[in-house]
């Protein structure tokens, strides 16, 4: 019975939950409702805000395929609760089902595939997903998702399309022939609208979900009191600063919503053209299309409106929505691999794997290629939220909660001030009994102490110094979608950053290249626009291998690509659609010469022999394009020379993938030791083959041969050089992060020691430091995984034994502390095959590796992000700066994400720089520590702001006396409002520092700063109070301030009628408490608003100095020098001239006292909570601190050099591995 309780949903992936089902049960309906009413609707308010609350009191358990509610939680480290009700899609009437045998089940039990009967295979399909009855099926929706119950597995899941577990085979053999209208009405019936339905809630919802909030709620129940209590002016106030904050708060969150609908719904509903099983062509709104039709590509064009592959035909596709990356990109026809010379087996398809075949939601099709006769078609494979443009918006509408230590602090912060005001409520209630107070009196009273404590202010006071923040940023050109995000920059001490366009600059430039003849590497040459060099096969491959097309004129394509062929000067020509058209088949692309390029020889003087000089243009047409591959690391071309009769085949890419393709007697003998020593210096370098095809490949093979068959017994013609520049600001910004204890990572495409040398060049690595190489392999012919370490050379070495003597490595360096153990002087290196097989194979040395992990080369977009994860494991605050190309789930992931890119994909980025330049980020990380800061300040000063007012009420509380409704006002808008607003504004501090602000409110130092304010302000205001009490006088008030009325010197004698309801505010007691605590408010805004080292000195924030000036004046002024309206409206008293002094004496020595106090505890806390740990030996509570120290005292760490680590052959759980060192 409790496996069919509890499920699990989307195992294994980011959005696993556990899942429950639960039935409703009308008699616990009945005492809830009887609740609610009993609690005046507060009960139901609790039930809203609490969904397992909420499941649990009014149904009970049941098996999850039977249940009518499902309770969901996540498993991740939030462990969020929701709950859907189970809903029923009725499928009687839609369909006929003959009675047959059924027909072949899908064996995924997810992708729907089409077989020859359609009818069969939808009953078999309704089988599979409503149990025994094909009339309805159950499922339930979360973030936009439908989940079915599918019987084959016996839970929820949700349909895929076509992207998971269909075969490349397939998709032509069974889905390229389209659906026919029963099918795709069946399909639409289970897939529903193909559409991201971003839809922006009416004013009216929103204002209910935000007025539901509890904080607003609080505040509704405090103002209710108030009122009831004739606190009018102060209820009033509130009310208006909750309206204010509400309005803007639904201002700022439907923008939010329209901007994100306008962005999806640009271009969402097109007409489109889809193929049926018959060969009719059929138009139809883009939000009817469903997985498995096949649709059209129209000739100019289209905004995608679905996932789909690829089938025939070719299209130029501008996919910056999704990768960041403006440069348009050329998409191939799925190969297929029945047609395959040599066979591709039973590869699977997948939208990843296969990204070159596929069309993506949202991206634009530019331009397409087709064959005269036959149209472009792509088969759609996911649609809806399903698609990668709706995952990118679902992780915009949904996002994870931010967890970050100072959000949990502030809960349990209140949770103790709750505890404080309980404190008051018993006191209270106990005080006005023993006083024979009325029971009205004694509710209202009770209840005002709680409103006291915690203040309805915190949550607008909290987010003060963010939004300052936010404009500070928004004015150096960083703009933020995540404003709780910049709170979080302030801990970072650690960035990833992408190399090429990010440390360098966006272009490359070709410095030269090094042919090849006879196996031999001639001398580097600079010049490839020369006439020796037009015609040769080195120059054809550079003119033909690359992915350049013409859009309006404009030669466009990826920026390597157009640096090489402008290089050689060459010109590219397309056919038009009118050429095409003329034609039986496809027109290739030509590339040819310009006539400054071509030997003057080969024109002809005599203007009559017209036939011979034809021949004489040299022009080279591409006939078939297999584009790049992140893959594979190289791209290939078929291409044809004018008049002659066989083909080339030209191939170009990574060098040791080139020359691993490349007949070995081609390759020379020092070509390793040739690309070594140019990607040490930095240089990105790029390997050209070629080869004759055979001359029995025509045209029409040639279009269908599999890549393998080309790509093979190459001969190796050369290396091309790109000069890939750093920026200007990289190394000054690289080494100001250093300073201030932040550790610099590249994760990057590109070679290794390509990326070693920049990492060398930049500063991330130090001349004097060692580069260990971690070199990977997966289990393979029956042995296990391991990994080879290299020490890679330093470019400058003190001595020559420098590189071979291990003992000579500098590797254990004594630490001022434990936050410098990360600074050691070596560092890991390694690709993404080796981070891969790693992760896979050696969890133990993920986090070791972690600590000193400085290069990742050949990083996919993927490893980016499990990178980000690795080093969040290891308790790192990340940071990620990319500029938006491939590392949108990186930029997602990191504690802060800056992209360097405007473009749409930032859009998952909290932070986007204006100005593609890395020095937004130390300004961010400089806003991050000053917002944090900030937050800190005002949370300690509001945390003093409620102790001070609620010792206050409560010394009056005992003379049954209290604060007047404008001493109320007064104390919170005149001065903690104030104060508030403009104790946030200090700028950043103007450099980065060594040292980092708290992570959180529960620390040694924050707490002494606190409890020790507390005891001050209470042991003065108590000092103030009781000292009063010591006088047993009452003078007439004209001997004071020269009035008849009288007032009372001391609230112990009694009163009568109107004068007892007057003395029981203004009394002595009330006016010494209500001017010390307006001091103590000040003196510790004065005392908490820190600068240097995170902030700007607080002198320098003139709003926040001159609020505090007229304050102290006016406060001063009316306490030294009474005025009588100004009493009147404050209800305060006017005291005897020498009592006045007495209150001065006390405030002048409160001020001392704390600011003294404060000062001590910032310069002489840390270093006493230092000493302190340092005697307890406390285990730091960062991971990567305390592997720091354990590796610290590890002889076996950092491994020697030439030494393998193996993997056990039973690799456990842990990942456990053994090192052993070859001889």
């Amino acid at each position: 019975m409790d496996k069919e309780e509890r499920k699990t949903i989307n195992k294994g992936q980011e959005d696993e939950m556990e899942l429950h089902g639960y039935n409703l049960c009308h008699w616990k309906l009945a005492l809830v409702s009887v609740g609610v009413i009993c609690t005046g609707g507060f009960l139901l308010l609790l039930l809203y805000w609490m969904p397992e609350w909420r499941v649990k009191a009014t149904c009970v358990r049941a098996a999850v395929k039977d249940c009518e509610v499902v309770l969901l939680r996540t498993t991740d480290e939030f462990r969020i609760w929701f709950c859907a009700k189970i809903r029923f899609l009725p499928l009687e009437n839609q369909l006929n089902f003959n009675a047959k045998s059924l027909v072949n089940k899908v064996s995924n039990g997810h992708a729907i595939h089409v077989s020859e009967n359609l009818t069969e295979e939808n009953k078999c399909e309704i089988n599979k997903y409503s149990q025994t009855q094909p009339q309805q099926m159950r499922y339930f929706t979360h973030h936009s998702i439908k989940y079915f119950w599918n019987d084959t597995i016996h839970n929820f899941d949700f349909l895929r399309g076509l992207d998971e577990g269909v075969s490349c085979t397939s998709i032509y053999e069974k889905h390229s022939a389209g659906l026919t209208k029963g099918m795709h009405a069946y399909r639409k019936l289970l897939y529903g609208v193909n559409e991201i339905a971003v839809k922006v809630p009416s004013v009216f919802k929103l204002l209910i979900k935000e007025v539901l909030n509890p904080f607003y709620i609080f505040q509704l129940f405090s103002v209710i009191l108030w009122s009831i209590d004739e606190y009018y002016y102060y209820a009033l106030a509130i009310v208006i600063m909750s309206i204010v904050s509400i309005i803007s708060s639904l201002y700022s969150i439907r923008k939010q919503y329209v901007m994100l609908h306008d962005m999806v719904a640009t271009h969402s509903t097109v007409r489109v053209s889809v193929c049926r099983v018959n060969e009719e062509i059929e138009e139809i709104f883009s939000t009817d299309l469903v997985p498995g039709d096949v649709m059209i590509i129209p000739l100019n064009g289209t905004v995608m409106p679905c996932d789909a592959v690829l089938i025939n035909g070719t299209c130029i596709v501008n996919e910056s929505m999704l990768t960041g990356e403006s440069v348009p990109v050329t998409k191939t026809n799925l190969p297929n691999p029945s047609v395959d010379v040599r066979g591709a087996g039973e590869e699977l398809y997948s939208p990843e794997t296969h990204r070159r075949h596929t069309l993506f939601c949202g991206t634009t099709v530019i331009q397409t290629r087709f064959y005269t006769g036959e149209l472009v078609k792509a088969i759609v494979v996911r649609t809806g939220f399903s698609t990668s443009k709706g995952q990118l918006v679902r992780s915009i509408l949904y996002p994870k909660p931010t967890d970050f230590k100072l959000y949990r602090d502030a809960y349990l912060f209140l949770l103790c001030l709750v505890v404080v005001a309980g404190i008051g409520f018993i006191y209270t209630i106990i005080n006005s009994i023993l006083n024979k107070k009325e029971v009205q009196e004694i509710i209202i009273k009770s209840l005002d102490i709680i409103t006291i404590t915690v203040p309805p202010a915190l949550p607008a006071a909290m987010t003060a110094g963010i939004v300052y923040a936010q404009r500070r940023l928004k004015k150096v050109g960083i703009f933020c979608i995540s404003p709780q995000r910049i709170n979080i920059c302030g801990q970072l001490n650690l960035v990833c950053f992408d190399k090429t366009g990010t440390l360098t600059e966006d272009g490359l430039d070709l410095w030269g290249i090094q042919r090849v003849e006879n196996t031999r590497f001639l001398l580097p040459e600079d010049n490839v626009c020369s006439e020796m060099l037009v015609k040769s096969q080195f120059v054809a491959c550079m003119a033909t291998c690359h992915s350049l097309t013409k859009i309006e004129g404009v030669l466009s394509g990826d920026p390597l690509d157009l640096k090489m062929f402008e290089a050689i000067g060459w010109i590219l020509e397309e056919a038009t659609e009118e050429e095409t058209a003329l034609h039986n088949r496809i027109m290739p692309t030509v590339v040819h010469p310009s006539k400054q390029l071509l030997p003057e020889s080969t024109a002809s003087g005599n203007e009559e022999m017209e036939l011979f000089e034809l021949p004489a243009t040299y022009e080279i047409g591409i006939v078939r394009q297999f584009p790049f591959s992140s893959a594979l690391q190289r791209m290939s071309v078929v291409a044809r020379v004018l008049g002659d009769k066989k083909m080339d085949a030209y191939m170009k890419g990574a060098p040791e993938v080139i020359a691993s393709l490349c007949r070995p007697e081609t390759v020379p003998v020092d070509f390793e030791k040739v690309l070594e020593d140019y990607t040490k210096q930095g240089f990105r370098v790029i390997a050209l083959a070629h080869r004759k095809l055979e001359s029995k490949l025509t045209w029409h093979k040639v279009q269908h041969i599999s890549r393998d068959a080309i790509e093979n017994n190459m001969d190796f013609m050369g290396l091309i050089i790109m000069q890939n520049k750093l920026k200007q600001e990289t190394p000054a910004v690289l080494e100001d992060l250093h300073k201030a204890n932040i550790r610099t990572v590249m994760v990057t495409g590109d070679n290794m020691l390509t990326a070693v040398s920049v990492a060398r060049d930049c500063g991330m690595i130090l001349p004097q430091d060692k580069v260990i190489i971690a070199e990977a392999s997966p289990p393979k012919d029956g042995r296990v995984a391991k990994i080879n370490w290299h020490y890679a050379d330093s470019l400058t070495q003190c001595d020559e034994s420098s590189a071979t003597d291990s003992e000579a490595i500098p590797i254990k360096l004594a630490h001022d502390s434990l936050e410098d153990l990360q600074l050691t002087r070596y560092h890991f290196a390694m690709n993404g095959k080796s981070f891969s097989v790693i992760l896979e194979h050696f969890q133990d040395l993920v986090p070791k590796l972690m600590l000193h992990g400085t290069v990742f080369a050949r990083m996919a977009p993927d490893q980016k992000t499990q990178l980000v994860e690795a080093l969040q494991n290891v308790d790192y605050f990340v940071g990620m700066c990319g500029d938006g190309a491939n590392d949108c789930g990186a930029l997602k992931r990191a504690h802060g994400g800056i992209s360097l890119s405007e473009l749409e994909a930032s859009v998952a980025s909290p932070f986007t720089s204006k100005t593609p330049s890395i020095s937004c980020v130390p300004n961010l990380i400089r806003e991050g520590r000053a917002a944090l800061m900030t937050s800190f300040c005002v949370f300690k000063f509001m945390a003093l702001y409620s102790i001070i007012q609620y010792f206050s009420v409560t010394l009056l509380y005992s003379i049954l006396s209290n604060l007047g409704d404008f001493q109320f006002l007064f104390i919170d808008l005149a001065i903690i409002l104030v104060v508030v607003f403009t104790m946030s504004l200090n700028p950043a501090w103007k450099e980065l520092v060594a040292q980092r602000p708290p992570s959180g409110l529960i620390s040694g130092a924050l707490l002494f700063s606190v409890l020790s304010q507390i005891i001050i302000c209470v042991g003065f205001q108590s000092l103030g109070f009781f000292w009063v009490k010591q006088y047993k006088v009452c003078e007439p008030y004209s001997d004071v301030c020269n009035t008849t009325r009288s007032a009372c010197w001391n609230s112990s004698h009694l009163y009568n009628g109107t004068e007892l309801d007057t003395c029981k505010i203004q009394n002595y007691e009330n006016t010494t408490v209500f001017f010390i605590s307006s001091f103590q408010y000040l003196t510790v805004a004065v005392a908490f608003s820190k600068g240097k080292p995170f902030r700007q000195p607080c002198y320098k924030n003139y709003l926040f100095v001159i609020s505090v000036i007229i304050l102290y004046v006016f406060i001063l002024f009316i306490m030294l020098h009474p005025i009588a309206s100004v009493d009147q409206i404050l209800e305060i008293v006017c005291v005897p001239y020498q009592w006045r002094i007495h209150m001065l004496i006390i405030v002048l020595i409160n001020a001392f006292v704390s600011i003294m106090v404060e000062e001590s505890v910032d310069r002489w806390g840390k270093c006493c909570l230092s000493w302190a740990l340092s005697c307890r030996k406390k285990t730091p509570k960062a991971k990567y601190m305390y592997l720091a120290q354990e590796l610290s005292i590890d002889p076996e760490w950092p491994p020697k050099p030439q030494t393998t680590t193996e993997a056990k052959s039973v690799v456990k759980e842990n990942g456990s591995c053994q090192i052993s060192t070859i001889a």
